[in-house]
C-alpha cells in the first residue's frame, strides 16, 4: 500500500473527503497497529463556511493548523469526544476532512477494549466512536500524516465503491452542498 502524500491533501476539502473514502486510516503507537477503510467524512472550509471552526475563529489552534500544511491531523473536542480531522485545501485556501467513521481491519481486539464494547459494528461508526478505539486525543493535534514516522498515515486502496452524499450531521448552519460522503449500504457508516 502507497502512503497518502502531502499532495493528495493540497486539493478541495470536497475533493479530498471524496477521495479519502475507501483509503486506510493507520494508528500506530508502542508496537500497536490499529487500522480501518474511511467510509464516511465531511468537508469543511474556511470562514465563508458557517458549520466551520474557521468561521468565527474560534479556537485559535483550530484555526491555525486549518491554515497549515495539509495532510497535518487536526484534533479538537466536541461533547467530551475528540474528533479526528486532515487539514486539506488548495494554496492560500483552508480547509480540512472529518473523519466519521472506518470499518475496523487490524487490531479489531484493541478497538474493543478502548471502546469497552464487543460489537464490531458500534466500535468506530461515529467520530467519537472512532476516537476512542484508535485512542486518538489532542496529544496527537499537529502532527503530520505525510511522514512515515507519524503515529496517523493514510493509505491508498483499489477498493470499488458507490458513494453517496448528505448534509452534514450535527451543524446547525450548513452550505448549501452536500459536503457529508460515505459508502453506500456500508455497516459501519454511522446511524
Amino acid at each position: 500500500m502507497k502512503m497518502l502524500k502531502r499532495k493528495f491533501f493540497s486539493r478541495n476539502p470536497e475533493t479530498v473527503a471524496r477521495e479519502l473514502l475507501g483509503k486506510i486510516l493507520v494508528r500506530k503507537f508502542g508496537n500497536k497497529v490499529l487500522s480501518g477503510r474511511i467510509v464516511e467524512d465531511e468537508a469543511y472550509f474556511g470562514e465563508e463556511d458557517p458549520a466551520s471552526r474557521a468561521y468565527l475563529g474560534r479556537p485559535k489552534h483550530c484555526v491555525k493548523l486549518m491554515h497549515s500544511k495539509p495532510g497535518r491531523i487536526l484534533i479538537y473536542n466536541v461533547h467530551n469526544n475528540w474528533l479526528l480531522n486532515v487539514v486539506a485545501h488548495e494554496d492560500k485556501k483552508v480547509g480540512a476532512v472529518l473523519i466519521r467513521a472506518i470499518e475496523p481491519i487490524e487490531g479489531i481486539e484493541e478497538m474493543k477494549k478502548n471502546r469497552k464494547t464487543k460489537n464490531v459494528f458500534e466500535l468506530t461508526n461515529g467520530p467519537g466512536k472512532l476516537t476512542k478505539a484508535l485512542a486518538i486525543d489532542k496529544s496527537l493535534n499537529g502532527i503530520d500524516s505525510t511522514s512515515k514516522k507519524s503515529q496517523i498515515n493514510f493509505f491508498d486502496s483499489e477498493e470499488k465503491f458507490e458513494i453517496s452524499c448528505s448534509k452534514r450531521i450535527g451543524v446547525s448552519r450548513d452550505l448549501e452542498q452536500e459536503l457529508r460522503f460515505f459508502i453506500k449500504d456500508n455497516k459501519f457508516v454511522s446511524r
